[in-house]
């Protein structure tokens, strides 16, 4: 285990991947951005009240990673924060739409590779 300056044990990361997700990667970094950096709790309540649909598998997402912790690392999930979260592109799945005069116009279904890291806050509770 990695050591800090002031010779304390570095915190445990967690981490929780989610690849393959239907969802463009544009839509999903939008959400991703609003709860980066946030404790866990914060972010679970501003994913739920959220309309957007990412919003749905992000908190899998999160949830997930807390389960890791806690299960993986015995952490306290209400004691960790966001500290990475990242959606990157995906293989696009090509589609086509009949269209007049027997044409076809193409449909991309595009994926996204979304994976977070948690650590635990540095204010004790």
């Amino acid at each position: 285990m990695a050591k800090r300056d002031d010779n304390r044990p570095e915190a445990p990361t967690v981490r929780a991947k989610a690849r393959y997700v239907r969802i463009a990667p544009r839509k999903a970094r939008l959400v991703a951005d609003q709860i980066r950096g946030l404790p866990v709790p914060e972010a679970r309540t501003l994913l739920t009240f959220s309309s957007r649909g990412a919003a749905r598998d992000v908190a899998k997402l999160i949830d997930s990673a807390a389960a890791n912790a806690e299960n993986n690392h015995e952490l306290i999930a209400d004691e960790l924060r966001i500290a990475q979260i990242s959606v990157d592109e995906g293989p696009t799945l090509k589609r086509w739409r009949a269209r007049a005069r027997g044409r076809a116009s193409r449909i991309d279904k595009k994926t996204c590779h979304m994976s977070v890291a948690l650590t635990p806050t540095d204010e004790p509770s």
